[in-house]
């Protein structure tokens, strides 16, 4: 047979599929019902020995009805005090109560409904007629007495939290429906109605049960049912599972004896579905969507917050309660393969061995569980890995969590960086620098570790001059975890230059959809007709999470100047946005990114409506408010916008932001001395905001007041002895009044941060050169 007869004869075999596919795929389509929820009972009648693990941990009691069996808490008309607040607590006709102050101040009665966690803390939940149910103050502290437990204590130890407070239990940040629901129990749905402010939340079960890590287990259980066994024949596919957890599967670790440490069999996969998998409640996250499915990148319906100040610690350590994920992701394990039920029991969460014993399944005995490595022979109690390598930070009081980046001790770093290290966290009365001699006489000079960024991020906090040169370093690491290299192309936003730029384009095609999103960030304030050619391909991305990022920083493009090829997958990805914010419309966050999406893309009445939105649910919420009133001013509207900051001012009078912005907003209306007033107060209510200062001495100088304003910019360079900005100003102003040699003190000081600056360079010679001639 010819090779011509060959072609038309696949070709014609092509065609009969094709007309007959659309018909077998509708005849799929009806056959295979769409999954659904079987509830972790029905798993247990195949899976006994994993359900009987799963029954005795945290996971089950993650969240349940309150009962004499589920309640931890003394209701036996105990009170407790807090700020001048007693609450009672206290049982009737078998059902739980409160007395507390309510969402007005004044004390009423609430039925605990629901009981969250389990230990060291238990807290109780109380719905609300309009769905909300919120997560009450008060707690209960379930560890022994011995230990400090079995008592009530507030959250909130030590500063009172009245009711018209944020933090209130009443209030929006203690929400259970948005904040806590995901994690506490399965298969949840918000179903938050916008326009009537009403919650309808539901889970298909009320704790953390099998589904929520393994997937809707429908189509798995059809399967078992169609089948005389549960062990699968040879080549049955996936066995109606939505995920496999394979990773440990044929990967073997054994130990070079050289070294004392197991090396991997395989390299790790690029997808790490179980990390990924834990990571939807052991992440600093936000989510986006509901249709998360097991097993997949957590970007693609969550927001993971980067290495960033406040979090995180310069060094990479949890700062803030941030929980595993990222600080694992940063960890040595994490790049050789390790995963989290190589440490953990999926089903119990309990560590596979006592004591030091799981980390010896992969760390030799000689050289590591022997006192020439810890040098601490004899404590008592006996120091173990986790104290040097797993630092703990207490959360919510009572709760003590090991940070998962499993690094050396670093005192040194201390020393000269301020982040915290093991060694003083138990040698408290000793200073860093003698923890560092101590490791330097064990170990020697050398400080290899695996996480080497603290000095970038420190110096990019700090406004220290070689902070770009360091972040840049870290982001074109490729032996730098991909989480920090995130976190790192997210601080050089502030860098962002035709020299930085090829290193935006090479983090955008990064396999990380969490650098990829560093790119983004750092391209955020970017002309958007410049950034479409290198940003348009990701509107295409794989990942949800990196599409929206991509579209809203090109949103600001005109809708006609967006190429023709590109605008199917902006619109979707347009879409996708939008209904991100909406999926979280009960939250002014949301909505005022909302709003400024709509801003950028010149809807202006439609940003409008959401900044007010977002005030309507957080009249406290700075942001939203500077952002309206900055809408207004693009509008024409300043005497609008005025109004809007001072009715933000009236609920938030200590807020620097607000204040900077009504000053601004004065300045265009050329009321110059209500506008000093208004930044004066900005500069002193933040004093870490170095832009506060440098605007208010501005505005000083132009008002004939130089003298203040170089008081002003002295103080300012006190915090922040690096920063440009101020410095180029201390020289134009000493410049002004005539001081050459204070001009020429600070030109010198800033040409030592930009050294390659020419125009600077030859302003230096010229001051100096008159000073001479003086």
């Amino acid at each position: 047979m010819g090779r011509l007869t060959l072609v038309l004869a696949a070709l014609s075999a092509l065609g009969a599929w094709l007309a007959t596919a659309p018909a077998a795929a509708a005849r799929t389509a009806e056959t295979v019902p769409p999954l659904s929820y079987v509830g972790s009972e029905v798993c247990a009648s195949c899976h006994a020995s994993d359900a009987k693990l799963w029954a005795g941990s945290h996971h089950k009691a993650a969240m349940d009805h309150a009962t004499d069996a589920s309640v931890l808490g003394d209701f036996g008309n105990a009170t407790f005090e807090h700020f001048d607040v007693t609450s009672r607590f206290y049982r009737r006709d078998g059902k739980f109560f409160v007395e507390t102050d309510g969402p007005d101040g004044k004390l009423a009665e609430f039925q605990i409904q629901y009981t969250f966690g389990v230990y060291p803390l238990q807290q109780y939940l109380i719905a609300f007629p309009d769905g909300r149910i919120q997560a009450l103050g008060i707690a209960w502290d379930s560890r022994p007495k011995d230990k400090g437990g079995q008592r009530w204590f507030h959250l909130y130890p030590n500063e009172a939290i009245p009711h018209d407070d944020v933090l209130h239990w009443t209030k929006l940040n203690q929400n259970w429906n948005f904040i806590c629901a995901e994690c506490h129990s399965t298969g949840v749905r918000k179903n938050y109605a916008a326009k009537a402010d009403t919650f309808a939340t539901s889970w298909a079960e009320i704790s953390v049960g099998c589904e929520t890590c393994h997937g809707q287990g429908s189509a798995h259980v059809a399967w078992a049912k169609a089948h005389t066994g549960w062990r699968a024949p040879a080549g049955d596919g996936d066995q109606g599972l939505v995920v496999r957890f394979d990773e440990r599967a044929n990967r073997t670790w054994t130990i070079n004896p050289s070294t004392g440490n197991a090396a991997p069999s395989a390299e790790p996969p690029d997808l790490r579905k179980e990390v990924e998998t834990c990571g939807l409640c052991h992440a600093r996250r936000g989510q986006i969507a509901e249709d998360w499915v097991p097993g997949r990148s957590l970007s693609e319906t969550h927001v993971v917050s980067p290495l960033t100040r406040g979090l995180y610690f310069a060094d990479g350590q949890m700062e803030d309660e941030v929980y595993n994920y990222g600080s694992f992701k940063e960890s040595k394990m994490f790049s050789k393969g390790v995963t989290c039920s190589d440490c953990h029991d999926p089903h119990s969460s309990q560590l596979r061995l006592p004591g030091d014993g799981v980390c010896l399944q992969c760390h030799a005995p000689d050289p590591y569980a022997v006192a020439a490595h810890s040098h601490h022979e004899g404590v008592d109690p006996p120091v173990g890995c986790p104290d040097c390598h797993m630092p703990r930070r207490t959360y919510m009081v009572v709760h003590d969590r090991h940070d998962h980046g499993f690094r050396i001790p670093r005192p040194d770093l201390t020393a000269t960086l301020g982040t915290p290290n093991a060694c003083n966290a138990c040698h408290a009365e000793k200073s860093a620098e003698w923890a560092a001699d101590a490791i330097q006489s064990w170990r020697g000079p050398g400080r290899k570790g695996f996480q080497n960024y603290a000095a970038a991020f420190h110096d990019a906090w700090s406004d220290a001059a070689d902070a770009e040169a360091l972040l840049t370093q870290v982001a074109a690491s490729r032996g730098a975890p991909g989480f920090a290299r995130a976190g790192a192309l997210s601080e050089l936003q502030q860098f962002l230059s035709p020299r930085t730029l090829d290193l935006a384009r090479a983090g955008l095609s990064d396999p990380d959809p969490m650098v990829r999103i560093g790119a983004l960030d750092m391209l955020e304030r970017a002309p958007s007709a410049d950034l479409w050619p290198i940003v348009a391909p990701l509107l295409s991305d794989p990942i949800r999470g990196v599409r929206i990022r991509a579209v809203d920083v090109i949103a600001a493009m005109p809708a006609a100047n967006r190429p023709e090829a590109d605008r199917a997958a902006f619109d979707r990805a347009a879409a996708e946005f939008v209904a991100a914010q909406e999926f979280n419309a009960d939250r002014p966050e949301a909505r005022l990114t909302l709003g400024g999406f709509y801003a950028r893309e010149g809807r202006s009445a439609e940003a409008e409506a959401e900044y007010q939105a977002a005030l309507k649910l957080a009249p406290q919420f700075a942001p939203a408010a500077i952002n309206l009133a900055d809408l207004y001013r693009q509008t024409g509207r300043d005497a609008n916008g005025e109004a809007a900051l001072r009715a933000a001012i009236a609920v938030s009078p200590r807020d620097g932001g607000l204040h900077y912005a009504l000053g601004l907003a004065l300045v265009r209306m050329k009321r110059n001395a209500d506008a000093l007033g208004e930044l004066q107060q900005a500069a002193a209510l933040a004093p870490d905001n170095p832009q506060n200062a440098y605007v208010y001495a501005v505005a000083l100088n132009s008002a004939g007041r130089a003298g203040d304003a170089l008081k002003t910019l002295a103080e300012a360079l006190l915090r922040h002895p690096d920063n440009r900005q101020i410095l180029t100003l201390m020289v134009e102003i000493e410049q002004q009044e005539g001081d050459l040699a204070a001009a020429l003190a600070y030109a010198e000081r800033l040409a030592k941060l930009t050294p390659d600056d020419a125009d600077l360079a030859r302003f230096i010679a010229m001051l100096r050169a008159q000073t001479r001639s003086k």
